[in-house]
C-alpha cells in the first residue's frame, strides 16, 4: 500500500494536508474504504470532512427516502428538494459528495446492515453506524470483531444538544511523538457491548453524566420497541421510572442522572442542534483519520458532547481487563 505513489493530481490537491500528517498519512488515506450506515446531519459532517481528506472510496447506507423532517441539521439538500425528492437518503448524499471531491470514489449499498454476512465487511477499513438501533450495533460490532483483518468500528449518535462517538479499535498500534523520538504504542479495546455491561458501581464518579443518560435511553427504546431517537416529552414519566429501576439495580445514585438532562433528551426526540453536528463530524472525522494513519492519540473509547456546557470530555469506559 505504501509503496504505490501518489498521483500529481492527488499530491496537488491535498498539498496542505500533506504538510500536517506527511505523505505516508495521506497514501494510506488514499486506499481506505469507509462505510457509512444510518444517515443524518452529523454524518452529513462526517462524510464532508472524510471526503475532502481525500480517502480512497466512501459507501452509503440508509434506504430511508428524502422528508422535511431530515432538512433541520442538513446541508445536502433544501427544503424544496425534500418536498419533490423520491430519492433515497443514501443517493442524495452519494450526489452531493461526489461534487465536494471527484477523486474519491462514492457509492451506494441498498439493505439493512446487519442482515449483510460477515464476508461483506472486508471490503472495507471503517464502519460508522448511526441511526440504529443498540441491539444492530452490537450485531454489526461483533461482525466486524469476527473478521480476520482489522476493522475500525464507530457509532455516533446526536440528541438535539448532547452527542456520544464510541470507538472500537479492537488491537491498535500507533505511533506517538515524544521529547526523544516516536515511540510505538497499543491499546486494547473493549465492544460495545463489552464496555456497557460494565457496572456503573464501577465507574469513576466524575464519569460524565451524559454517559448514563444515553444508556438509559437505549434501554427504553429497546424495552418499548421505539426506533432510534424516536421519544417525545410525553414519555418522560416513564423513562424516569426507568432510571429509577436501573440505578437501583447498578447500585448508582439517581442524581448522576438529572431529570433536566433527561426532560432535555427525550423531549429532543431526532432532532438534532446543527453546531453539535459539525463539533461531532469533526471529531469523528479526526479519529478515522487518526486510525488509518496510526498516527496520533486515539480517544479510547467514548466521546461527549454537551452545548449545555460547551464541554468535549472522553471517557473509557471498559471491562477491568481492558484497562
Amino acid at each position: 500500500m505504501e509503496g504505490e505513489e501518489l498521483t500529481a493530481q492527488q499530491t496537488a490537491l491535498y498539498d496542505r494536508q500533506i504538510r500536517v500528517w506527511g505523505v505516508d498519512a495521506q497514501k494510506r488515506l488514499s486506499k481506505a474504504n469507509v462505510l457509512v450506515s444510518g444517515l443524518n446531519g452529523t454524518v452529513a459532517e462526517f462524510c464532508k470532512n472524510i471526503v475532502l481528506a481525500g480517502i480512497g472510496s466512501l459507501t452509503l447506507m440508509d434506504d430511508r427516502l428524502v422528508n422535511e423532517d431530515a432538512i433541520h441539521a442538513n446541508f445536502f439538500f433544501t427544503p424544496e428538494e425534500a418536498k419533490h425528492s423520491r430519492s433515497s437518503l443514501a443517493e442524495v448524499y452519494c450526489n452531493s459528495l461526489r461534487e465536494f471531491n471527484p477523486m474519491v470514489h462514492v457509492s451506494v449499498e441498498k439493505g439493512d446492515l446487519h442482515h449483510f454476512d460477515g464476508a461483506f465487511f472486508d471490503k472495507f477499513d471503517v464502519l460508522v453506524i448511526s441511526c440504529c438501533s443498540l441491539k444492530d450495533k452490537k450485531v454489526i460490532n461483533n461482525k466486524c470483531r469476527q473478521r480476520k483483518k482489522r476493522i475500525a468500528f464507530y457509532t455516533v449518535e446526536c440528541r438535539d444538544s448532547c452527542g456520544e462517538i464510541f470507538i472500537d479499535l479492537q488491537s491498535y498500534s500507533y505511533a506517538q511523538k515524544k521529547s526523544n523520538g516516536t515511540v510505538e504504542c497499543h491499546l486494547e479495546y473493549p465492544s460495545l457491548e463489552e464496555a456497557i455491561l460494565t457496572p456503573w458501581r464501577d465507574l469513576p464518579r466524575k464519569t460524565t453524566k451524559t454517559y448514563f443518560a444515553m444508556r438509559v435511553l437505549e434501554y427504553f427504546e429497546s424495552s418499548q420497541n421505539r426506533k432510534p431517537c424516536q421519544t417525545s416529552g410525553s414519555d418522560l414519566p416513564l423513562v424516569l421510572q426507568l432510571r429509577k429501576n436501573l440505578c437501583d439495580a447498578q447500585g448508582l445514585d439517581e442524581s448522576h442522572i438529572p431529570d433536566l438532562l433527561l426532560d432535555r433528551l427525550v423531549a429532543a426526540g431526532s432532532r438534532e442542534h446543527p453546531p453539535v453536528c459539525a463539533i461531532l463530524g469533526g471529531i469523528l472525522g479526526q479519529e478515522v483519520i487518526k486510525a488509518i494513519s496510526g498516527k496520533g492519540d486515539p480517544i479510547k473509547n467514548f466521546f461527549y458532547f454537551d452545548a449545555a456546557d460547551g464541554k468535549g470530555i472522553m471517557e473509557e469506559i471498559s471491562p477491568a481487563s481492558f484497562s
